[in-house]
């Protein structure tokens, strides 16, 4: 092999101490770190008119392949839609509702039963300068206590969406202006992707280059 071919296999260095040794060396393994995305594609979201301001962002430019937000939509419609998706509920559901009104745990608590312990639940908090808010989102958060981190997790849009208001919500504080719907789709995908970690591949075994001092 000439050198300039070695080079561009194995590396300028590892190509020089071999022409001036003659050694054979191994490559060494290195372990990997890849993301597990089996079932990260598969995502559905359920909500009201905000995630609506949000719909085209999720479906043209994200991983979703179903969006049933709907203006003025209660709490209490949430398991009832997941009960009727049956075995075709993906793997990922994302749920922001509450921000129309009352929002009680037993309603949550059915919901996360509804989509059943082979799914993860994401449950989105809300940003509505109503006196509910802090009532439902405490809710949410007590909700989420109930069921395994593997099972049901809090995706905090108050927090995101309070730090930057006026750039991403209307006047009324709560719909999304086209920064907002952007930064809510980005947010909402984040979730899951953080909710599958890199898995540690094992090293593989080392792979011997047996060579020559005729490069």
């Amino acid at each position: 092999m000439r050198l300039h071919g070695f080079a561009q296999a194995f590396g300028w260095r590892a190509a020089i101490v071999l022409g001036a040794t003659g050694l054979a060396l191994s490559v060494l393994p290195v372990a990997q770190a890849k993301p597990d995305t089996s079932d990260a594609g598969t995502r559905m979201a359920i909500g009201d008119s905000v995630m609506l301001g949000a719909k085209w962002n999720l479906l043209n430019r994200q991983d979703f392949t179903l969006v049933d937000a709907v203006v003025s939509r209660q709490a209490a419609t949430g398991p009832g839609i997941l009960r009727q998706l049956g075995g075709n509920l993906p793997k990922n559901v994302i749920v922001h509702l509450g921000t129309n009104g009352s929002y009680p745990l037993r309603t949550c608590k059915e919901l996360i039963k509804a989509a059943g312990p082979a799914h993860k639940v994401f449950l989105v908090t809300l940003k509505v300068p109503r006196l509910w808010e802090p009532v439902n989102n405490k809710m949410l958060r007590r909700c989420d206590a109930l069921f395994p981190a593997d099972q049901v997790q809090i995706v905090d849009w108050n927090w995101a969406a309070s730090r930057h208001a006026e750039e991403w919500l209307y006047a009324d504080g709560v719909h999304l202006r086209p920064a907002g719907s952007r930064a809510f789709a980005r947010i909402l995908n984040a979730a899951i992707a953080k909710a599958y970690p890199p898995v540690t591949l094992p090293p593989t075994a080392p792979v011997p280059l047996v060579t020559s001092r005729n490069f």
